[in-house]
């Protein structure tokens, strides 16, 4: 094994892991915050919000993340006549499929939060945007972390996907890296032990909220 070619390409490699961690990074932040919103539509009793917001949740996670990824890059050029990109419709595909899981992700927390806090907040005379911004909120995201940890791992991992419109992000570059020196066990061994590790970190990560979280409720 000639591991020298990780050696002479580390930094173009690693050059590419700043694009997966930028789009995880983006797909965490948006996604996190329509899914509070979506999360949100989905508890509710109106209509013509609650219907919506459902169909929109259980489409996106009907289809399979490459496949909304292809829609964002090929499809949104045709229909308003100017092209993305494939980092900005990386970016958009996973904001729009991610926040459908945080979506479920948010009404379970909301809903592990006791009834009878809302209606603490309400009776100080508190309005609904408050009662959930204040009171509900804080404490369902205290008892979504760990879920939410688990769901960042999920999307560092899904960021390969992007490699099928182009984007270099780390998995592509090791690819083209590849392609050119034609050391594929070094190189691909190489990807998956970064994966590994990261992925690994993660976990124990979303392991160890979960015990905090464990005792706090002892």
């Amino acid at each position: 094994m000639d591991l020298q070619v990780i050696a002479r390409n580390l930094e173009f490699m690693a050059g590419g892991l700043v694009v997966t961690f930028e789009i995880t990074a983006v797909a965490l932040a948006g996604g996190l915050l329509w899914g509070i919103l979506l999360g949100l539509g989905r508890l509710s009793r109106i209509p013509w919000i609650y219907y919506p917001v459902t169909v929109y949740v259980h489409f996106f996670r009907s289809q399979p993340l490459i496949l909304v990824i292809f829609w964002f890059y090929f499809l949104v050029p045709v229909m308003t006549g100017k092209p993305l990109g494939a980092f900005v419709s990386t970016l958009i595909a996973f904001v729009a499929f991610e926040a459908a899981y945080f979506a479920e992700i948010v009404r379970g927390g909301v809903q592990s939060v006791s009834g009878g806090q809302a209606a603490a907040g309400y009776s100080c005379g508190l309005r609904y945007h408050q009662v959930q911004l204040y009171i509900i909120l804080p404490q369902a995201l205290r008892n979504m972390l760990p879920a939410l940890t688990t769901q960042a791992v999920v999307i560092f991992q899904d960021t390969s996907l992007a490699y099928v419109i182009g984007l270099r992000e780390f998995l592509r570059r090791v690819n083209l890296v590849d392609t050119r020196e034609a050391r594929s066990i070094e190189l691909y061994l190489f990807a998956g032990t970064v994966y590994l590790v990261l992925c690994f970190l993660g976990s124990a990560a979303a392991r160890r909220l979960e015990r905090r979280r464990e005792v706090s409720l002892s």
